[in-house]
């Protein structure tokens, strides 16, 4: 049984982590909840791309490559984004000739021909998923912690509103606005409870897991092997410097081909190339597995070779590998169709709406204590006066 005062403790952590972090929790919630419709999104900001044909069969990646380069000569295409069941085209990213080295063009190109369409007008879903996930500018580890101290409320909230189930169905209208508002934050908690963990728990996990990660090979890598990486780079440095000359590429498809090969049911969904066209290019196949909820499988293949030189298939890497890939696709409901989206865009509202009700409730009530205390004073003086004249 938990005391009186552990309760008011609970109370109290409960409040100020809401009020400290509401508006962030806010932010990150409401754009959360309209981020699983980011290519819905995009598609409607840029209706001119909904028109374009769908195919059966898309263009080869060799001849939208290809037709990428001719295009925009002394270009550097860096990532292919293939079709998918809601984008009925290619995508590229270009950073074009002499543009700033942060700086990169969203080229739409058509499925069927593989003709390029031109630059993308608007990319209004990844502005928002960007806003998601790192604030626009900010690391995702602020995001990360955002998850905790939602885990943090859930926990502190279930300990407080012990009756549960009694108040699933509580709703007094008509009573004061703290009251209304506060049944309202209840309900909202509860029947979105389940959903709230697993968004908080995966945010937290995406958020902080890298950061973690980073921490614990910086704190077991010993300097001696740091030295001798140091030392090995130079060498390292200076071939590649050497091998800027142009070199034959494999065929994209035929290195999708070795990708599938390596890691059985990967559908890709991006195709991002390293230094295309010297001896160290690289191609990186990242995206699902057919029939598997996991994410971020991924293959490097050398370009010049056609060799794979790094092969992740989450369901092999080991268990905590599976849960890492398991995160994204449970965090942003994009695996079960447009049914699941809507599911998880009401739901994701529900911590949005929790973040705004229980900051209205707690100035109600800081305004309810200081009428109070005016009150409370105003008697006081009163008192005094009327003993003073007795």
């Amino acid at each position: 049984m938990t005391s009186q005062r552990t309760l008011n403790r609970l109370f109290t952590l409960h409040s100020w982590a809401g009020i400290v972090t509401g508006l962030l929790m806010f932010i990150v919630c409401f754009s959360g909840a309209v981020v699983v419709f980011k290519n819905e999104i995009d598609l409607w900001a840029n209706p001119s791309l909904a028109q374009l044909p769908r195919s059966d069969k898309p263009a080869s990646l060799d001849v939208v490559l290809t037709a990428l380069q001719a295009r925009y000569p002394g270009g550097t295409v860096e990532t292919i984004a293939l079709p998918d069941a809601i984008n009925p085209s290619y995508f590229a990213f270009v950073r074009e000739r002499g543009a700033p080295a942060n700086t990169r063009t969203k080229v739409a190109v058509r499925s069927d021909t593989g003709a390029v369409v031109g630059p993308v007008d608007s990319q209004l879903g990844q502005y928002l998923r960007s806003l998601h996930v790192f604030l626009f500018f900010g690391p995702r580890w602020i995001v990360g912690f955002l998850g905790v101290a939602m885990l943090v409320l859930i926990a502190t909230g279930i300990v407080i509103h012990r009756k549960i189930l009694a108040e699933l169905f509580t709703q007094r209208w008509g009573r004061s606005f703290r009251v209304v508002m506060s049944d309202l934050h209840k309900s909202a908690g509860i029947w979105g409870l389940g959903f709230h963990i697993l968004i908080a728990a995966t945010g937290a996990w995406m958020g902080l897991a890298p950061l973690f990660e980073q921490g614990t090979k910086y704190l077991t890598t010993s300097t001696a092997t740091t030295s001798t990486e140091a030392a090995a780079a130079k060498p390292a440095r200076k071939a590649t410097g050497d091998a800027a000359a142009p070199v034959p590429m494999q065929s994209l498809d035929a290195l999708y081909a070795t990708a599938q090969q390596a890691v059985p049911g990967l559908e890709a969904r991006y195709v991002s190339l390293r230094r295309w066209g010297t001896s160290t290019a690289e191609a990186g196949f990242t995206g699902n597995l057919q029939g598997h909820l996991a994410s971020t499988a991924r293959v490097d293949i050398h370009g010049a070779t056609g060799v794979p030189k790094k092969v992740h298939d989450p369901r092999t890497a080991g268990f905590w590998s599976l849960v890492n890939g398991l995160m994204e696709p449970l965090h942003f409901g994009d695996f079960g169709g447009l049914a699941l989206k809507w599911l998880y865009f009401f739901l994701g509202m529900t911590p949005a709406f929790l973040s705004i009700s229980g900051t209205l409730i707690w100035l109600d009530a800081r305004q309810q204590r200081r009428r109070e205390a005016e009150t409370e004073a105003a008697q006081s003086t009163s008192t005094s006066g009327i003993a003073a004249a007795g």
